[in-house]
């Protein structure tokens, strides 16, 4: 069965790489490399093409706001020259704080922006000449320069809201949740899919560790972080069954910053959106994410104690043998 890795945003650069690394001996389909405002994201996934041969290598997500339609194309298009052909470009709107705080852009029209953007990417990755006109860019005469591996390069839509979503399934070759409650998210999925077909993955917060207690509390503190500072899943998730846990763990955050609004994370929401304990429950819950319609979850690992002691746990749980 289809499965991916996500490599998390606190892992140093030696960690992203020392895991994909061993990850490359499994079975894993895709590695992907997240950005936030740490690492950028070409250049993570340019070394970890080369530390690895099979795995594809994905972005998970590089936002719309901070780069260009012609940049995130050129940089798509070189990466999948290093990697021979194995890029999966993740795109995303980020959040109004990362873009307009962090990157200093107006964040506006979102699902506008990035139907331009996709239509743009695909045009430039063609290797044709593109004069493109639109209601926010206009493109003349734009051609790369190098000769791309492929004509077609996978796109996969980090997807919240309902308009994104619909344009996901009109325009990507695939999606991408998160922070989704499982009862919702099958719902979704069930309705897109009988509309038009694509590949359905879903990044799900997973710790594991043979001390369950370690594990679940490492996982709430993870989802509290960002139930805490993502305004778009707190939102979501207020309108889609954890109104109450959605607003006392962003009271308590506002109070006491991330010292304790972890405790306030139910085992309900935390049995809905993550995974969480000792590897055999962590299988098990795995199996309810892809009953719910998920075509390749992406485990998305948060490390429990020593960072590579606890990778290797996670590897062998998930992806050795599969």
């Amino acid at each position: 069965m289809r499965i991916a890795c996500s490599l998390g945003s606190l892992l140093s650069v030696n960690e992203v790489i020392n895991c994909s690394e061993i990850l490359s001996k499994t079975k894993v389909e895709t590695i992907w490399i997240p950005e936030t405002w740490g690492m950028e994201n070409f250049s993570m996934l340019s070394i970890v093409s080369q530390n690895t041969i099979k795995p594809k290598i994905g972005s998970s997500i590089i936002n719309i706001f901070s780069r260009s339609p012609a940049s995130i194309a050129m940089g798509a298009a070189t990466v999948d020259i290093i990697s021979n052909g194995r890029l999966v470009l993740g795109l995303g709107t980020s959040s109004n704080s990362i873009v307009e705080d962090f990157h200093g852009c107006e964040f506006k029209t979102p699902v506008l922006r990035m139907k331009e953007y996709v239509e743009i990417i695909k045009l430039v990755l063609s290797g044709n000449q593109i004069n493109y006109s639109g209601k926010i860019f206009n493109l003349k005469k734009f051609t790369l320069l190098i000769k791309p591996a492929r004509d077609t390069i996978p796109i996969y839509l980090a997807a919240v809201n309902q308009k994104m979503v619909e344009l996901t399934w009109n325009i990507g070759d695939g999606v991408i949740f998160y922070l989704r409650p499982i009862d919702e998210m099958k719902k979704t999925i069930q309705i897109m899919q009988a509309k038009k077909k694509i590949d359905v993955s879903c990044q799900i917060i997973t710790c594991v560790s043979n001390d369950s207690e370690l594990a679940i509390n490492r996982c709430k503190k993870t989802l509290a972080f960002y139930i805490s500072v993502g305004k778009i899943y707190r939102e979501f998730l207020a309108k889609n069954g954890f109104k109450n846990e959605a607003k006392n763990i962003f009271e308590e955050f506002k109070n006491s910053g991330f010292s304790s609004n972890h405790e306030l994370v139910t085992d309900k929401m935390l049995n809905s959106i993550t995974i969480a304990g000792e590897p055999e429950t962590c299988i098990k819950q795995l199996e309810r994410f892809r009953y719910a319609g998920v075509n390749l979850p992406i485990i998305q690992f948060n490390p429990v104690g020593n960072v590579i002691d606890s990778f290797r746990l996670f590897s062998k749980t998930f992806f050795e043998g599969k």
